[in-house]
This record gives structure tokens, sequence and C-alpha cells, in this order.
């Protein structure tokens, strides 16, 4: 099928409402965008088991996930960026030494080091389970991105490890962590050059500081009213919030829909 666009959509703080849901305005929304010949594609640094109800509702099947790590298009996995072993040994005896814990994600699952308190308050902050724990889980699974649960320990993280993984904090309790130079802009990048869509206007909606790269780098950036402020400086439009029809409206911007 020939496209007019390919339009890329952060979940929490964008196509997501307060409980972490797609509203059936919004859902109704990108179905028309695709049968207006425009490809709805999620970026997220969730993983492919958390966004399956999302996926439902909307009926996207083109995703990239994991903040670049995992991507898949029209139903089928066209690139994982795994983490080697040896680093993700680092991270983990780091959050031992400090009383915290690493969450691992593959594809299909998520496991855990050890339960924290802010273990507790990350997960509830995106409305989701905490993982069942099993620290060797890395030793037998590939793992595509850590999330580091941590407040205010980031250093200890990052300075050891710039060089091998790329951090970004995406809260107040924890760290998105994948392979070194990982993004959802290469994401994108991978997505468009092994499918063969160059030339094909870009459009994307994103919040938070994931999002950034991903606004950079596409023709026609919006961010949400609720982003960040440098998440705003990358855009072309600042939409409403993502609870007050902010999806909508940008889309209508763009007449997309």
């Amino acid at each position: 099928m020939t496209y007019k666009g390919l339009v890329f959509f952060d979940l929490d703080g964008t196509l997501y409402n307060e409980q972490s849901t797609v509203d059936e305005a919004v859902a109704i929304a990108v179905r028309q965008l695709r049968a207006n010949q425009y490809l709805p594609i999620i970026s997220t640094g969730r993983s492919p088991i958390e966004i399956k109800d999302a996926l439902a509702k909307t009926g996207i099947d083109s995703f990239i996930t994991l903040n670049g790590s995992y991507i898949q298009f029209e139903g089928q996995p066209i690139y994982q960026g795994t983490i080697p072993t040896d680093v993700i040994q680092q991270t983990v005896a780091t959050a031992k030494a400090a009383d915290e814990a690493i969450a691992f994600y593959d594809e299909k699952e998520i496991r855990i080091t050890n339960v924290t308190t802010t273990t507790q308050e990350a997960y509830d902050f995106v409305n989701a389970p905490v993982p069942t724990v099993d620290a060797d889980y890395y030793l037998n699974n590939p793992i595509y991105m850590l999330l580091i649960l941590t407040k205010q320990n980031d250093l200890a993280y990052t300075n050891p490890l710039n060089q091998d993984l790329t951090f970004y904090r995406n809260g107040p309790y924890s760290i998105d962590t994948v392979e070194f130079g990982g993004s959802k802009q290469t994401g994108i990048q991978r997505l468009i050059e092994s499918q063969g869509l160059a030339g094909i206007p870009t459009y994307a909606f994103g919040d938070g500081p994931n999002d950034i790269p991903m606004l950079a780098y596409v023709d026609h950036p919006t961010a949400m009213g609720n982003g960040i402020e440098a998440a705003k400086a990358q855009a072309q439009y600042i939409t409403s919030k993502n609870t007050e029809g902010g999806i909508i409206e940008g889309l209508r911007h763009w007449n997309l829909i």
C-alpha cells in the first residue's frame, strides 16, 4: 500500500489518557487517519506486551517500542537491539550496591531483580503491575531495555556506562536504558530504511525527554500541551494537553483527518 504519510505517536502523556488507556474518540481518530492513507505507528518506551490494548483499540499494527530497541512493521518484527550481558551485569551490580532494582525487558516478558519502595512507586506512576522477580532472567534471554529504579542516583549508572548504554529519565522514579545510541529517532530511521518508505512525509506527537530525538527528526513535529519545554522547543505545532483533545486537534491541524 502507498501511504501519504507516517504518523508516530508516543503513548504516555500523548496517545494515552491519565489512566494509561486510549480514549474512544482518539481511537476513532486514529482509525480515520489510517482510512485516509496515513500509517499510524506507536513510538514508545513501553514494551510490546504493555501496549496490546492500545493496538487492539486503535487497529495499529506497526510500532517502535522500548525506545527504538524492538520494532514491528505491519505485524512482523524487523529489529531487536540487544544489550550485552556483561553490561547488564555491571548495571545490576551497581543497583545491588545501592539497594535499588533493575527491570529487564524483552518482547514477551518483564522481570525484575527485586522489589523496592521506588519500584512500587514507579509502576504505580504508569498504571502498571510490578513485574515478577527473576534476578537471573537476563542470563538466559536477550534483553532490549533495562529500567533502572532510582530517584536520584543517576550518576552511579550513567558515569561508568555512558559509552555502553543510552539513558532516558522517564519520570521521578526510573530511567529507561537501551543499547548505546538507541532512540525513537534511530527506530524511525530503521523502520523507514528497511521498508523502503523514504520520501514519505513524517509526523510525530510527543511530550517527554525520550520524544525529543523523534520530534527533532520528523518533518512535522507536534508537542503536547502537557509536554516538557524541551519537547515543545522541537515542535512546529503545540497542541492541547493529552487529556483535552490534543491528539485530535493536532491531527486536524495537519489536515490528516
